[in-house]
């Protein structure tokens, strides 16, 4: 943006009954961080968080590589647990930042060398498990690689283990009651009501622990056309019928709905390979959604020797920030299962301080 003073004319937006937009921010956010007018780019960042635009991860990138350029080591520290809570998994681009800043000389000066273990740990407890929010920690050049996580979500370079970030149960039913509302919304011409749903889930409810058998959803017109009416398919589809464990989602109806408010609703896991990019997802928001679907996600491959499960990993793919100081900065990766998703990995030599490796 080669005037970004020009496209910063937000602030008469509200006078006039406009809403702002995500969009409208770019040009003038970018140009200033082009520029390297720092006061400039954290106010329109400001503007933004006054009016509830949630930058994502361009703009946070941006200004991720302002505030490296213009060694103002808090607000780095800030952008960096902004990308945590909000993108959780960074591009190759903002991670080449990242990089950028641990192995300059500003992050090796930042730092409190002898903080407040119970503090650090406190910040551990109160923000869910991951991150404690206490600054930098420690002191020194930081050691910075690429490395990955073994099964258990062990770092193949430091030897710290990850943890597993908890969601507040409290979140998850609100994010299934919203879900009703969304799908009213959206379905209003399939008669889409809550009840449709509430027997799905009581369905599931009603299946003996000893006996559960996987609830199978598939739409109306899977379970009757095409490869059903082969014998062998359709004496399957008998089968799952008589034990209760298929429903078949009514003509006209998004069968997203319904597995998706299942699975909420029991806490169960989802056994599909759709990583869930399209239109009705983004509905969705990237608050809760990624996080549920990180703990409920099970992939399958299919060999010549069977299908093979692949399980939810027992620790979070996100920015981790330990109570030793260390980072670790998870890469995105594409859908191939047999590739091993990359990490950053940031850490410093530990001096003075014997420190718990991982809050269980």
């Amino acid at each position: 943006m080669e005037d970004p003073e020009m496209a910063f004319n937000l602030k008469q937006l509200k006078s006039c009954g406009i809403p702002p937009k995500l969009r409208l921010y770019g040009p003038p956010l970018f140009g200033f961080c082009k520029k390297g007018d720092v006061d400039r780019a954290y106010e329109v960042d400001a503007h933004m968080v006054e009016s509830g635009v949630v930058a994502e991860e361009p703009e946070l990138c941006a200004l991720l590589g302002l505030s490296v350029e213009s060694r103002q080591v808090d607000r780095v520290y800030e952008m960096m647990h902004r990308l945590r809570a909000s993108v959780r998994q960074v591009s190759e681009s903002t991670a080449e930042v990242v990089e950028q800043w641990f192995n300059s000389e500003d992050a090796a000066g930042v730092g409190e060398e002898n903080w407040d273990v119970g503090k650090v740990r406190e910040g551990v407890i109160k923000g869910g498990g991951g991150w404690h929010g206490q600054g930098w920690l420690g002191k020194g050049k930081w050691k910075v690689v690429r490395t990955e996580m073994d099964e258990a979500g062990v770092c193949q370079s430091c030897d710290e283990k990850l943890v597993c970030i908890d969601i507040d149960p409290r979140e998850t039913e609100n994010f299934a009651s919203s879900l009703t509302k969304l799908a009213c919304q959206r379905e209003v011409k399939a008669d889409f009501v809550q009840f449709q749903l509430n027997s799905v889930v009581n369905r599931l409810r009603q299946i003996s622990p000893s006996k559960r058998l996987p609830l199978v959803i598939l739409h109306r017109s899977r379970v009757t056309g095409g490869p059903a009416q082969n014998p062998n398919n359709e004496k399957l589809i008998q089968s799952w019928k008589k034990s209760g464990a298929l429903c078949a989602t009514p003509v006209g109806l998004n069968d997203n709905w319904y597995w998706l408010y299942a699975v909420v609703n029991c806490n169960c896991l989802l056994v599909t390979n759709d990583e869930m990019r399209d239109h009705l997802f983004q509905l969705l928001g990237t608050s809760f959604f990624p996080r549920w679907k990180e703990k409920h996600q099970v992939r399958l491959t299919m060999t010549r020797r069977g299908p093979i499960l692949h399980m939810p990993p027992p620790y979070s793919i996100v920015i981790q920030e330990s109570e030793q100081g260390s980072w670790h900065v998870p890469t995105v990766t594409d859908d191939d299962l047999e590739t091993p998703r990359q990490w950053l990995c940031a850490t410093r030599t530990r001096k003075n301080h014997q420190h718990p490796q991982h809050l269980e």
